[in-house]
């Protein structure tokens, strides 16, 4: 199967929702991935800026509108 010819003939709206269903599906098979060890250093740094009040939280539903309006 040639997924890359496939998937340039599909439009950015439909690459995205095509991008959220592969999220959907690694994420309910989520033992399967692997987790690199920086991702550990990454979320240690993260905990630290949360803990020192340096992190900014934005909503995900809202950015992914945003994200969305910004490729159209």
């Amino acid at each position: 199967m040639n997924i890359t010819a496939q998937l340039d003939q599909l439009s950015t709206a439909d690459k995205l929702r095509t991008m959220e269903y592969l999220w959907d599906d690694l994420c309910r098979h989520a033992e399967e991935v692997p987790s690199p060890a920086w991702h550990g250093e990454v979320l240690a740094e993260r905990e630290r800026a949360v803990a020192e009040g340096g992190a900014v939280f934005r909503d995900w539903e809202a950015e992914k509108t945003r994200i969305r309006d910004s490729l159209k």
